[in-house]
């Protein structure tokens, strides 16, 4: 079993940055073929943010504005936020896949989760 908990939410105005990190714990020696991080919004399905399978998969709405990345002697996930918008507010998780992603954009290939931390962008 793997725990994932998301640090670094908060508040900013648009145009500003946010680093949220991800720490894993537990069996960390478990495979993870496939890290991201998904948000959502209410009322509306996660939607897949950025993730590493290899390489980097971004969702066009982030492109160039954020950037993942990871540390793997400190099991940790980042996601550096930069240019914030408004429709960027939401609550922010990351995951885990015990496999291989066939769409690692997709929330539904994932296995762990974390709690979530919220992101809140004022214009």
């Amino acid at each position: 079993q793997v725990e994932l908990v998301e640090f670094g939410g908060g508040s900013v105005q648009a145009g500003g940055s946010l680093r949220l990190s991800c720490v894993a714990s537990g069996d960390t020696s478990t495979r993870r073929d496939c890290v991201g991080w998904f948000r959502s919004h209410p009322g509306k399905e996660r939607e897949g943010v950025a993730a590493i399978t290899g390489s980097t998969r971004y969702a066009d709405s982030v492109k160039g504005r954020f950037t993942i990345s990871e540390d793997n002697a400190k099991d940790t996930l980042y996601l550096q936020m930069n240019n914030l918008k408004p429709e960027d507010a939401a609550m922010y998780y990351c995951a885990a896949s015990r496999g291989f992603c066939y769409d690692p954009l997709n929330a539904a290939e994932y296995d762990y989760w974390g709690q979530g931390t919220q992101v809140t962008v004022s214009s």
